[in-house]
């Protein structure tokens, strides 16, 4: 189980981020005046609450692959990779928040470090299965 505990922080790092993210949305529906439900009517509160939906969007490729990663792989690595995937969605939202173009250097280093731990767990359970069926 203590392999494990790094993984389980970053996973609760992810959490707290995503969670910061929402009270961004929220400061800035009072900031706006333009309360919930709207969503629309502010250019600055429609790009970060997209930043944020985003988040979300990524989250299930991310979390569940980071797992994998630290199960078939290395914990260690998979939480590094998850830190850097963190790392990406925090520049990623504020870029996004501040104006849609600069979204663009966050949106790769989270798309690259989402893909290594997917790509990561899955070529090494296919070569656990193909070892395993040869022996």
């Amino acid at each position: 189980m203590q392999a494990y505990y790094y993984p389980a922080l970053v996973t609760l790092l992810i959490a707290l981020v995503y969670f910061g993210m929402a009270l961004t949305v929220a400061r800035t529906h009072n900031r706006t005046g333009i309360l919930a439900p709207t969503m629309t009517g502010d250019p600055v509160l429609e790009r970060t609450y997209r930043a944020h939906v985003n988040t979300l969007e990524w989250m299930p490729i991310a979390l569940p692959s980071m797992w994998l990663f630290a199960v078939y792989w290395s914990p260690t690595v998979a939480a590094l990779l998850g830190l850097l995937w963190i790392v990406g969605r925090v520049i990623y939202f504020v870029g996004y928040v501040g104006e849609a173009k600069k979204r663009l250097p966050g949106f790769f280093i989270q798309a690259m470090a989402a893909f290594a731990l997917l790509l990561g767990a899955l070529g090494r359970i296919i070569y656990l299965m193909v070892i395993g069926a040869a022996s």
